[in-house]
């Protein structure tokens, strides 16, 4: 059994962690997973991976039906924890590979359970049709119906590819740049026409109750914010981190950790902007 744990648990983790978008649930979910496996004997098993998927998907569902209890009454906007992800694989990170974009995993809130579940185990980590529809229990026929109509939600068409254009190191490294030196000006020319900004402070800390949309309302908001923020500036540091898999922004004040940022491009410009400033998502970051 260890030898399965250690072989599937990355694996496992980077399952859960995409369909709950919360670390803690995806660490509870294959905790669980392996304790009732404990007397299967997975490893006379044919497939032990495809069982241990099957159980954790399972498992992930039953977590889905509190998870949107909670998210109803959650103050302001949801948005999935962030998680780090070096090279080095540990408990805490995932198979990069395996991981969707951050920007597509905040549209996975717009499926439903089952969707979603169907959405992950085909886009994210390779399953075919026969294979997700045993996973679940279904016919083959209804996942791929599930599957169109999850594309069609997040407004993807089934021509393109399930992916999102993430801001490269350079780029990062070019906006952390105006935002150390206050470069409003430069910042705003980096925002597409219909950029939107999504914040998540959960009712713990300051952040926008709604998303805020539009070049001319973004640019508004970080024109204020840049005001409100400097006589503390000296206290801030941004700095590259690996997020989700991708290149995201940590920003510190002092020696705590105060957001997480994504940025999803078009066409060259800024057109999603995702801070997480929720105490609680920022513990494995």
């Amino acid at each position: 059994m260890e030898e399965l744990y250690d072989q599937y648990r990355a694996l496992l983790f980077t399952l859960a962690y995409q369909f709950t978008g919360s670390a803690t649930d995806a660490e509870d979910a294959v905790q669980d997973v392996f304790l009732k496996a404990y007397d299967i004997h997975l490893e006379r098993l044919e497939e032990p991976k495809a069982y241990l998927c099957k159980m954790v998907t399972n498992r992930c569902l039953d977590l889905q039906k509190s998870a949107r209890k909670r998210r109803e009454v959650y103050i302001g906007p949801w948005l999935p924890e962030p998680i780090r992800t070096p090279k080095a694989d540990t408990l805490q990170t995932v198979l990069r590979h395996d991981m969707l974009s951050y920007a597509i995993l905040v549209l996975l809130e717009r499926l439903t359970p089952t969707e979603r579940a169907v959405f992950i185990l085909r886009e994210a980590l390779g399953f075919n049709y026969p294979e997700i529809a045993d996973l679940l229990d279904k016919r083959e026929t209804n996942c791929r119906k599930l599957m169109s109509r999850a594309r069609s939600k997040v407004g993807i068409s089934e021509e393109e590819r399930v992916t999102a254009k993430t801001a490269d190191l350079k780029w990062v490294s070019r906006f952390i740049t105006s935002l150390e030196q206050g470069n409003v000006n430069h910042v705003m020319s980096l925002l597409s026409e219909d950029v939107t900004l999504v914040s998540d402070g959960g009712g713990k800390t300051i952040a926008f109750k709604r998303p805020i949309q539009t070049r001319d309302y973004v640019s508004r908001i970080l024109a204020s914010a840049f005001d409100s923020i400097k006589p503390y500036y000296h206290e801030l540091h941004f700095e590259v981190a690996p997020l989700n898999g991708e290149t995201g922004i940590i920003l510190r004040s002092v020696d705590e950790i105060v957001a997480a940022i994504f940025l999803q491009l078009h066409r060259g410009k800024l057109a999603k902007i995702y801070i997480v400033r929720n105490p609680d998502k920022l513990t494995r970051v």
